[in-house]
């Protein structure tokens, strides 16, 4: 599976964009970051050739894993037996010690990802700090650089309006999150499958803002007894053809079912 490798050298980070033939057939691709030496999550495993040899090149000093998703952690392991050091929230290394069976369309777009097995070696962070950022997964976090005022987000913002949800996620959760984090005041900051991300606390309260609205319209329609399905067309404009594809996990009704449940 042929990978594609993007590098955008950025004032004091390298940003490496990974994407194979069929992660862009469905419009995908993810960054990983480089910044005081750490790297910033570890790509999928369909690109761990090319990981590997990006390992060569740049010798981060540790990585930092925002969450357990196979696109962010699939590489894990492979960073675990090369004993470079490692730091992840607690569960997501539970998560990555015991790895989900994932649907056939995630495979498909980035392979599954092996469970960690190595030992794991913590670093001190320098200048980085783990914030935990739940509402896209309960283990997610954001890595904030203090003194440069960056905003390494993770899949914490994607763009404003993003009206499907695989299960698990917490759209109110979310959008308290975000505001917290805007909070912080970035200067730069720079999404997993976006790059960076112009205008960095007006967009991630643009996105608080379209989930506060998008949320209240979803209570008051189930409020009045609509089904869950009839909201869908209504508030978010019918199914998305990746709910098809991805046999529902990836749906606007998951997004309802979430609202009513969170």
């Amino acid at each position: 599976m042929p990978a594609v490798i993007r590098i955008t050298r950025l004032p004091e980070i390298t940003a490496v964009h990974f994407s194979t033939r069929r992660s862009r057939l469905v419009g995908y691709g993810v960054y990983v970051f480089l910044t005081r030496g750490v790297l910033i999550d570890s790509a999928f495993h369909g690109v761990r050739r090319e990981f590997a040899t990006l390992l060569d090149e740049l010798r981060p000093s540790g990585t930092l894993l925002t969450h357990q998703h196979e696109d962010h952690a699939g590489n894990a392991e492979l960073l675990a037996r090369r004993t470079i050091p490692l730091v992840a929230a607690a569960a997501t290394l539970t998560a990555i010690r015991d790895v989900e069976r994932i649907g056939a369309y995630r495979r498909f777009v980035w392979d599954p990802m092996p469970p960690l097995r190595s030992a794991i070696t913590p670093f001190e962070i320098p200048g980085l700090s783990l914030v935990a950022a739940p509402g896209h997964s309960p283990d997610h976090h954001v890595v904030w650089d203090a003194e440069r005022e960056t905003l390494f987000a993770g899949d914490l913002w994607l763009s404003v309006k993003v009206r499907v949800a695989r299960p698990g996620e917490e759209p109110r959760v979310l959008a308290r999150t975000l505001r917290r984090i805007a909070e912080l005041r970035p200067r730069v900051m720079l999404d997993s499958h976006r790059g960076e991300v112009p205008r960095p606390r007006e967009m991630l309260l643009a996105k608080a803002d379209w989930l506060d609205e998008t949320i209240g319209r979803i209570d008051r329609l189930a409020g009045e007894g609509r089904s869950e399905r009839a909201i869908v067309r209504e508030v978010l404009g019918g199914e998305a053809a990746v709910s098809y594809i991805s046999g529902g996990d990836l749906s606007r009704l998951n997004f309802v079912r979430a609202v009513r449940t969170g």
